[in-house]
């Protein structure tokens, strides 16, 4: 069965959460707070984290950076924040996926579903992808650059294989919203751009001159073809 963990501190929002998830199907570990959902993730190894940024002591925000330095399991959050500014930053973190508070639990488990769907397609194919210097096995979901690993969350994974089979295209911030969603949810460009800088940031020798994800002006990103 597939285990969530959900850190919520508001208990009646954790008790829906819970019941929609159980119900759903997932077997669901729930903790209040960022101390626990560290001990709690590494004791549990979740295949998926909900991860409240408002939480009492440690934050989400410091949760996210922690866990991204050892594991790269899906990561959706929770935030009631409005600004944009933390949603940003929470993606540039790794989260892979964000609903905002008020939220319809029926959306959050149709993000849930479609996060661990991508990773699970990735898991399952065959291919092995070679564009420059780059080559992502997508059976593995394992990236290399010039013969050095390189560690995606399966988000960023799925957003540069998208971007590296067709060398060349390029691709507006709704196509790649598309190729990474998958759900008809209203989505959030802005969250492409956090994560192509999260990926240039990892596979780039110099992100802020990128020679492999390259930003069409006014339109979105292509990877190169040369």
């Amino acid at each position: 069965m597939t285990t969530v963990l959900v850190v919520e501190d508001e208990i009646e929002i954790a008790r829906v959460v819970r019941d929609y998830l159980d119900n759903a199907g997932f077997e669901v570990i729930v903790v209040g707070d960022g101390g626990s959902a560290i001990a709690s993730f590494r004791s549990a190894k979740p295949d998926l984290l909900v991860l409240d940024l408002g939480l009492p002591g440690r934050d989400g925000l410091d949760v996210a950076r922690e866990i991204r330095r050892w594991s790269n399991t899906p990561i959706v959050m929770l935030t009631a924040r409005g600004d944009e500014t933390d949603r940003v930053v929470g993606l540039e973190l790794g989260a892979d996926d964000y609903v905002v508070k008020p939220f319809s639990p029926k959306e959050l488990v149709a993000r849930i579903r479609a996060v661990l769907r991508r990773t699970r397609a990735a898991e399952r194919g065959a291919e092995v992808l070679r564009a420059a210097d780059v080559e992502i096995d997508t059976g593995k979901m394992r990236v290399s650059v010039a013969g050095t690993s390189v560690e995606l969350t399966p988000t960023e994974f799925q957003l540069l294989a998208t971007l590296a089979r067709e060398p060349g295209r390029v691709f507006t911030r709704s196509q790649l919203l598309d190729a990474v969603h998958g759900v008809a949810i209203e989505s959030y460009e802005r969250a492409i751009d956090a994560h192509v800088k999260n990926i240039r940031r990892k596979i780039e020798p110099e992100p802020a001159s990128p020679r492999y994800l390259l930003t069409v002006h006014g339109v979105g990103y292509r990877f190169a073809d040369a």
